[in-house]
């Protein structure tokens, strides 16, 4: 039975060592716009230590300088994702 993810979301979410379950890759790819949200407003505390993990695993998030910035990854991501509701 062929994945109902697409090539780049299976490899968002099923990096080695940073498998999830479905569902979770799908709450957190809801949840992307939301994070980069409080992080162009300075407010990552409003993310969750827990999603900030996961992204962070999956290399959507990176620290750099002791702030969150959004990844190459994950900027892809959120643009394959606009490009799609759009």
């Amino acid at each position: 039975m062929p994945s109902p993810l697409s090539p780049s979301d299976e490899y968002a979410v099923s990096r080695p060592g940073h498998a999830l379950p479905a569902s979770r890759a799908d709450l957190l790819r809801t949840m992307l716009p939301h994070t980069i949200e409080c992080l162009k407003s300075r407010q990552a505390n409003l993310i969750g230590d827990d999603l900030i993990e996961d992204y962070v695993a999956l290399d959507w998030l990176e620290w750099a300088g002791g702030g969150l910035r959004l990844t190459e990854v994950g900027r892809n991501l959120f643009s394959a994702m606009n490009r799609r509701s759009g």
